[in-house]
């Protein structure tokens, strides 16, 4: 899994400047907030996607290898893959959720 950080090019890691670098990926961007132990369990979109982290830890599992994204780090979830998602460590995770759609690819 190939974990990104946002650079300092980019800006520092808020929430707009994380929201802007994902934009420019060509991804329509939500902002979620998952409480501490917050977990979901296997399952796959029907889209590519990107799950970022804002704020807090938040552990991905796919493909059997799992990482920890911390604040201003991200990673591409391609459709149709199975994964998995939890909040870990102490405190919530304000997470920014990019999907990539038939709308974004066209342009």
């Amino acid at each position: 899994m190939n974990v990104q950080k946002l650079k300092s090019e980019d800006g520092t890691p808020t929430e707009a400047a994380l929201r802007r670098k994902l934009e420019q990926l060509g991804y329509a961007v939500n902002r979620y907030f998952y409480p501490e132990g917050t977990y979901f369990g296997p399952h796959s979109h029907s889209v590519d996607k990107i799950d970022a982290v804002v704020s807090g830890t938040f552990r991905i599992t796919m493909g059997g290898e799992s990482v920890v994204l911390g604040p201003g780090e991200y990673v591409f979830v391609p459709k149709g893959i199975e994964h998995e998602a939890e909040v870990v460590g102490d405190g919530a995770v304000l997470s920014l959720d990019g999907v990539r759609n038939s709308v974004t690819r066209q342009r």
